[in-house]
């Protein structure tokens, strides 16, 4: 190897390691002043759609924020409040909650409805970072 793929290389792991050290460790609120903004500064995305009433949800959530420390640097989780963000809800298509909505590069390419164990949750969240790779 030369100077300047040596160089090259030390650029790309700094730029990586930039990368890890902005990304959230907690769930962030995920409304119409950031939904586009955390799409597109985040190749990999989970987002938690639900409501302050509802019971499965508040289930959820202790498993939602355990996996978003365990990833934290690899992949973002957000949480949408759809009664707060009915657009945002209507043109995701949520009909149901609690949904988990999984991103790669903008685009939700696998979602879960429901509660499930936090095993079932990290399946997908491992196939997501493959689909990264």
């Amino acid at each position: 190897m030369d100077d300047d793929e040596l160089e090259e290389l030390r650029k790309r792991r700094l730029e990586e390691l930039k990368r890890k050290l902005e990304y959230p460790k907690k769930p962030i609120e995920v409304d119409s002043e950031n939904f586009e903004e955390i799409l597109s500064k985040y190749p990999l995305v989970v987002i938690d759609c639900w409501a302050e009433w509802c019971v499965p949800c508040r289930i959820l959530e202790p498993r939602i924020i355990k996996l978003s420390e365990e990833y934290s640097g690899r992949i973002v989780f957000g949480k949408l409040n759809i009664d707060r963000n009915m657009e945002i809800a209507k043109r995701l298509g949520i009909r149901s909650i609690p949904t988990l909505l999984f991103f790669r590069n903008g685009r939700v390419v696998d979602y879960i409805v429901g509660v499930v164990p936090e095993d079932e949750i990290r399946g997908r969240l491992n196939k997501l970072e493959k689909l990264e790779k």
